[in-house]
């Protein structure tokens, strides 16, 4: 393999010489060989760094800090990045120490160098266009790396709801099939009072669709950005209008409602919207893996479960039981879920570990979010696509279980008292009767009278009228 030799404050290092990343990236190769997975892993990243770097040209070329020909070829790079291509030449490793230093110096190098080429220039050629003296003038990893990571997240985040929002219409879509198919609720796994099953899968709807509207309302707060605080927020080596143009021009190429903080010194510092974003993607894990515990639960069986639902069989279940078919879809989500909530964890510790005038550990924080953000939305199309699309109700079973339980006897309590609705309920349990046959064995309601109180529509909702 040909080779260029590049120089930093530790000597000189080899580098393939068709590499579009430097000497820096190169020793953080080395040095963090941790996950094996690189920062191209996360494509929105790539483009958000593009950005940053694409506005900081644009804004030292309008501050007369960056001559035309070198914030040209530095925009020109940008929007390579941004449409996509040279991802593949940002190897440093996700886990990365130096508050990602080296991710910010991977990107400053590829710039530089796809920039040299567009200017007719070699690879490493830096006199022409430097990673640092250009490409990073006017900022620091410090303001840079975290304000990528914002922009990256608000593109994940709008991905997640677009998922959410497509598994909300699937819920809402069976609640309205189901809607007429009676069945049994429960409370601690005991029979409770008759529902619909619609308003069951009604309720999953809403469920997800509140978790939603929370995830955008966590996307506002990582619209503030510390952009021109360079190194602790004090702005040292930036110019004094760089802050306010570089974030027009940001907001004009992410097309994002972004904002700088009004104290830099506290945003640089401070990592409070990541763990708020964190709580709300555990909160959306918690309650997707709630509702695929329901759905296994529903569907166990077939025959010695509850077996009240059917999940669409999407492969074999077991290497040893014949015809055995396994609730897989859910159960991936749930471990999804499992893993966001760990996640979470990493990175309340990160946050927490933070000390004085920057977080050196935004790099775990940064890839936590992209884990949970990636799966959660891979998690929610899959549901989707692959189990609540092709449920169906197993009606006749239901309705049998509404008829045998004890929980009916609680809808007659206005019409017979709760005294002689709970000794009708010991009495059924005791002799294996149904409630219906034991009150019209007793006289305690006509047949009619019964047959009323016992229609669907008044088992699943209020009261109307008198007892």
């Amino acid at each position: 393999m040909t080779v260029r030799v590049e120089h930093d404050l530790l000597g000189d290092c080899e580098v393939p010489a068709l590499a579009y990343y430097g000497v820096h990236t190169a020793r953080a190769v080395e040095n963090f060989p941790i996950t094996g997975i690189p920062i191209a892993r996360y494509p929105e990243l790539i483009v958000a760094l593009g950005c940053v770097k694409l506005a900081a040209a644009r804004a030292n070329h309008r501050l007369g800090l960056l001559n035309a020909e070198r914030a040209d070829a530095i925009v020109s790079a940008c929007q390579e990045l941004k449409s996509g291509m040279l991802h593949d030449q940002f190897v440093v490793d996700v886990i990365q120490g130096g508050a990602g230093t080296s991710t910010n110096m991977n990107a400053n190098e590829v710039i530089a160098n796809r920039g040299l080429e567009l200017l007719g220039y070699q690879r490493g050629q830096y006199a022409h266009l430097h990673p640092l003296e250009h490409v990073n003038l006017g900022q620091s990893t410090n303001d840079v790396y975290p304000t990528a990571l914002k922009i990256a997240l608000q593109f994940a985040v709008h991905r997640l709801q677009r998922a959410m929002t497509e598994l909300v219409a699937a819920f809402a879509d069976k609640a309205v099939e189901f809607g007429g198919h009676l069945k049994m609720g429960r409370t601690q796994l005991q029979d409770a009072v008759p529902m619909t099953l619609g308003q069951e899968f009604g309720s999953y709807a809403v469920m997800v669709g509140e978790d939603a509207d929370r995830l955008g309302e966590a996307a506002t707060l990582i619209c503030e950005i510390n952009l021109g605080g360079t190194a602790i927020g004090t702005g040292l080596n930036a110019h004094r209008g760089y802050a306010e143009a570089v974030c027009e021009e940001l907001c004009a190429t992410t097309e994002l409602p972004l904002v700088t903080a009004s104290n830099l010194v506290e945003a640089t510092q401070d990592v409070g919207s990541f763990v708020q974003l964190s709580g709300v993607l555990k909160r959306t894990a918690v309650k997707l893996s709630k509702i695929c515990n329901d759905l296994r639960l529903l569907s166990s069986g077939p025959r010695a479960g509850l077996g009240e639902i059917n999940l669409p069989a999407v492969q074999a279940g077991s290497s040893i039981m014949p015809g055995k078919v396994n609730p897989v879809i859910p159960e991936v989500v749930n471990q999804v879920a499992f893993e966001v909530i760990g996640n979470d964890v990493a990175i309340s510790m990160a946050a927490e570990g933070g000390q004085l005038q920057l977080n050196a550990f935004e790099p775990i924080i940064a890839h936590s979010l992209f884990e949970s953000l990636t799966h959660l939305t891979a998690a929610c199309d899959t549901l989707r696509k692959r189990c609540v699309v092709g449920i169906t109700a197993n009606v006749a079973r239901m309705r049998a279980t509404v008829d045998q339980s004890i929980g009916l006897v609680t809808a007659l309590n206005p019409y017979i008292g709760y005294e002689a609705a709970t000794r009708l309920a010991a009495d059924a349990l005791n002799s294996d009767s149904d409630i219906a046959s034991l009150v019209l064995d007793r006289g305690l309601l006509t047949a009619s009278e019964l047959e009323k109180i016992l229609q669907p529509h008044n088992l699943t909702g209020p009261r109307h009228g008198g007892s």
